[in-house]
């Protein structure tokens, strides 16, 4: 079984076009990362709890509570050694953080079963705000000149008919169908916590509305605990509705067991099916972020595999957006505790604007 979670039911307030700006501003093009996460770890047999961020910051502007209702204190609160990524928690420290032996609970004691790959008890899960209450989020300036992993490109040539539509048109239609990431898990927005970030699906409407002024409109068939299974028996649902742009975003479920090309020809049926009914209309297919990598039960291979069974489709109306390999580039640098929302294969608020920020590079040519 998949691990999921319930969505608190809460009136999410209004967003500011200030604010979804600030959230979407890509984190490989700028030279100020804005709220980047870390979860602290005390491991075992040292005294300091630690985090790393993504670059060496030039300056540390803040390190708040997710809220934004605390701002902890350099030198009274934490560290940072100059020209390094580290974070380093004072003994007088009002930061959370936990110990390493905390990230683990005895085998079979939580609502889903989580083996670590050591065998040693089960990953620590976070059903709705857990993860997201204990991480701390870093404001600093950098040089993104050190970013070297994946650089998302405008997809205007592969994706001609949606460039046009968002160029010219007024309206723009979008239908979405994925996992659990897809339907939004995890985002603070629908865990019903400050700062109620949308989750991706939301926070794209919403930035291509606010990019040209146009009606954009999303129908989410999106499902927790889904796999490419589902994909084509949503079909006619799908192409009933026309979309401009179809998304297909599955492989965090299917990695639990599905062979590659069992995926691929899947996610091709879909394709087809969906084209073959409506010529018009467009797909991206997104390679998925990645799973927890010490979760027995996950095939950690496979999202390497599917990723390249994805650019095996990519073509004439159907581009790839590649989230495997941006969070592939992140954990070079930082802990999987810092990007997670649940401990095992849902992202956090900062992932998802990572793949708002991916598909907004994808489909707007003067993004950001």
């Amino acid at each position: 079984m998949s691990p999921l979670a319930t969505a608190a039911e809460t009136a999410v307030p209004p967003i500011t076009s200030q604010q979804l700006r600030f959230w979407l501003s890509p984190i490989w093009l700028g030279h100020r990362i804005d709220e980047e996460p870390v979860l602290f770890i005390r491991n075992s047999g040292s005294d300091r709890a630690r985090a790393s961020l993504i670059f060496p910051p030039s300056a540390v502007l803040s390190l708040r509570n997710p809220a934004g209702t605390v701002t902890y204190v350099e030198g009274r609160d934490y560290l940072l050694t100059p020209g390094t990524r580290e974070l380093v928690l004072t003994a007088s420290t009002t930061i959370p953080f936990l110990e390493s032996a905390e990230l683990r609970r005895p085998a079979n004691s939580q609502k889903y079963n989580l083996p670590h790959r050591d065998g040693s008890g089960d990953i620590l899960f976070g059903s709705t705000h857990e993860y997201h209450d204990l991480q701390t989020w870093v404001t600093y300036t950098c040089d993104t000149k050190r970013w070297t992993g994946p650089l998302p490109g405008y997809a205007g040539p592969l994706l001609t008919r949606s460039a046009r539509k968002l160029r010219e048109a007024d309206r723009f239609s979008i239908a979405l169908i994925g996992d659990s990431i897809s339907a939004g898990c995890n985002a603070s927005g629908w865990a019903g916590v400050p700062p109620h970030q949308p989750p991706y699906p939301e926070l794209l409407r919403r930035a291509l509305e606010l990019d040209g002024g146009r009606k954009v409109t999303l129908t989410n068939f999106s499902l927790g605990g889904s796999d490419s299974v589902r994909a084509l028996a949503k079909a006619e649902e799908i192409s009933a509705i026309r979309p401009d742009l179809l998304i297909i975003a599955f492989g965090m479920n299917d990695a639990l067991k599905r062979p590659r090309n069992d995926y691929r020809d899947r996610i091709k049926a879909l394709v087809d099916r969906i084209r073959t009914s409506n010529s018009d209309c467009e797909v991206i297919l997104v390679a998925s972020m990645l799973g927890n990598r010490d979760w027995a039960s996950l095939n950690y291979e496979l999202f390497f595999e599917y990723r390249e069974a994805l650019f095996e489709l990519q073509g004439d109306g159907v581009a790839v957006a590649d989230l495997t390999s941006i969070w592939e580039e992140l954990l070079r640098s930082k802990s999987y505790w810092d990007l997670t929302g649940n401990g095992v294969n849902h992202p956090n608020d900062f992932g998802h604007r990572l793949y708002t920020q991916t598909l907004l590079t994808l489909l707007l040519p003067a993004f950001p």
